[in-house]
């Protein structure tokens, strides 16, 4: 008897407030330790250019690649609880800044569109936090609405002028790895 299905999947993380690795490292151990996640894989990391308003510092991003036996629903409300276990609070400010954002970017080749949820993420494609960490871990993954590999979104982005040299810069290997967890 085989275990449950499972779906590859990829997170990004951010943090421009506080002990911005920490928040990172702690997000990525709370995956680690959720019932149905496993395989985890990290991104370096990157600073990059705060989006929204003004008086921001600057970001710490990477994205994490897990395989999940989690619906989606699932895996967005265990962001959620790891969001608040760091310390952030939702004001209804958009793009304001945050001890730690968690979205979820790709889930398998599913396209879902519902409140509160739509996968791929609507502007992964749009912004260079997210494709820079993701192209270092899956350059030839297809976008499943878009049609496009990963890398081929990132050099359309580069391409346009949107993506300014120096707005994403390495900041350091991804965080430690761990051995591959045996399924939940």
């Amino acid at each position: 008897m085989s275990g449950p299905q499972t779906t590859v999947a990829f997170v990004s993380l951010g943090s421009n407030l506080g002990d911005r690795a920490a928040h990172l490292e702690g997000a990525l151990a709370g995956l680690r330790a959720t019932p149905g996640v496993s395989a985890l894989r990290c991104s370096s990391l990157y600073e990059t250019e705060p989006v929204g308003p003004p008086g921001q510092g600057p970001y710490l991003n990477a994205v994490a690649r897990l395989e999940t036996s989690l619906a989606p629903r699932e895996l967005l409300a265990r962001l959620f609880t790891l969001e608040r276990a760091a310390g952030r609070t939702r004001s209804g400010v958009r793009n304001e800044a945050r001890s730690l954002d968690l979205d979820l970017l790709l889930f398998g080749p599913l396209c879902l569109d519902e409140p509160g949820l739509c996968v791929p993420h609507p502007r992964l494609h749009e912004r260079p936090f997210v494709l820079a960490p993701l192209r270092e871990l899956a350059p030839d993954l297809c976008h499943p609405r878009l049609r496009r590999s990963v890398a081929e979104l990132a050099a359309a982005l580069e391409a346009s002028g949107a993506w300014r040299p120096g707005a994403v810069t390495p900041w350091g290997p991804p965080p430690a790895q761990e051995a591959p967890a045996s399924r939940r």
